[in-house]
């Protein structure tokens, strides 16, 4: 066996113990923290409009993946070159654009928020 294989094979379960170990840490350490200023660390507040957040970051990113391929194509008709950054680029643009589409829809529906 190679001595970087084996290296490898022991370093990479012990950290992702380690890790494992430092998340159930700082968890402890902030319910400890939470009960020490008198607040209940079990009480959750989920966030609202989550599921929408996410749902418009998908669908704006599978909108700018199809728009990203239709341009592929067009232009591979013309000229035979990979257009990998275009890609990335409109899956930037309009996943950023489902986000912000979402801020404007949560600032709207919360109450109590000034509007910009």
């Amino acid at each position: 066996m190679d001595p970087n294989q084996m290296l490898i094979s022991v370093l990479v379960p012990l950290g992702a113990m380690a890790m494992v170990f430092g998340i159930v840490y700082l968890f402890k350490k902030e319910n400890l923290a939470m009960i020490e200023k008198g607040m209940n660390p079990k009480s959750y507040k989920p966030a609202p409009y989550n599921n929408l957040k996410y749902g418009l970051l998908l669908v704006g990113s599978g909108i700018g993946l199809l728009l990203a391929y239709l341009i592929d194509l067009a232009s591979t008709v013309i000229d035979a070159q990979e257009n990998a950054s275009i890609y990335f680029a409109l899956i930037a643009i309009f996943g950023g654009l489902g986000l912000i589409f979402s801020y404007r829809i949560e600032k709207k529906e919360l109450p109590g928020k000034n509007d910009l």
